[in-house]
């Protein structure tokens, strides 16, 4: 690979810490060390590690995973909109750069937490919102939306239906994960094209390793795939610019 890859979607999956049961799934094990791994065999330099649904609130998984990973990575958590201040920027000084909100699988803040604690964050810590939602329920938040400082989607909305939806969100600013290709009906490549068409800046590419729950487990097709939709110039943004710009993590 002629550019460094910057993963901006992985989850850690560690028994050791709490996990809760999600509609009734409880992912296998994935620990630091097995996204080593695979990260090391790919040539991934840095990345995102996202928490899921099964983690809820618990910060303790992801600081242990970050202080594992080092200071390339950092982490998208999961808290309540009653969180204190002092919590907000001693996680940023972990390494912690965004709240999820997860509107698919639950266990985050709701979204009618969104705009508040949005502006909230992003005053405080210069935090951003990652939204984990199928991009046909977006029309309906738009009034919302309007308002958060620094929006992200996940897994390119997953919807062709409402590929509108996000694309009238990248005209604003809005950053949109190239990941999880297997969870929605997308034409992946077309999407690709849209999103890059409309702001070269605003995709991130991400693994989504270990795939908990998806049809198809990621792999390097995933990646070729990437490759050969969009123009070369675009490849070392979509790879690594865009998302060290959004995450700051400590090195790069």
């Amino acid at each position: 690979m002629p550019y460094p890859l910057f993963d901006a979607h992985c989850h850690i999956i560690d028994s050791r810490f709490p996990l809760e049961s999600n509609h009734g799934y409880t992912p296998p094990p994935y620990t630091a060390e097995h996204y080593q791994m695979d990260a090391s065999a790919l040539g991934i330099t840095g990345g995102a590690v996202v928490s899921g649904s099964f983690q809820g609130f618990d910060q303790t998984y992801l600081i242990s995973a970050l202080d594992t990973l080092g200071p390339h990575y950092v982490g998208v958590t999961q808290l309540p909109e009653t969180v204190g201040d002092d919590t907000i920027l001693s996680l940023e000084q972990a390494g912690v750069r965004a709240i999820r909100f997860n509107a698919r699988r639950g266990g985050s803040a709701g979204l009618n937490e969104l705009e508040r604690f949005s502006r909230r964050i992003h005053e405080l810590a210069g935090w951003h919102v990652e939204l984990y939602i199928d991009s046909r329920a977006l029309a309906d938040l738009m009034p919302r939306l309007k308002h958060v400082p620094k929006l992200v989607i996940d897994h390119l909305g997953l919807s062709t239906q409402g590929l509108p939806s996000l694309l009238s969100l990248v005209e604003r600013g809005a950053w949109v994960k190239a990941t999880g290709f297997s969870r929605g009906d997308l034409d992946i490549a077309r999407t690709l094209k849209a999103i890059s068409a409309i702001n070269p800046d605003a995709l991130l590419f991400g693994t989504d390793l270990p795939s908990t729950r998806a049809p198809r487990p990621f792999n390097r097709c995933d990646i070729r795939l990437i490759q050969e939709a969009l123009e070369e110039s675009l490849m070392r943004k979509v790879f690594y610019e865009n998302a060290i710009q959004l995450y700051r993590p400590k090195t790069h």
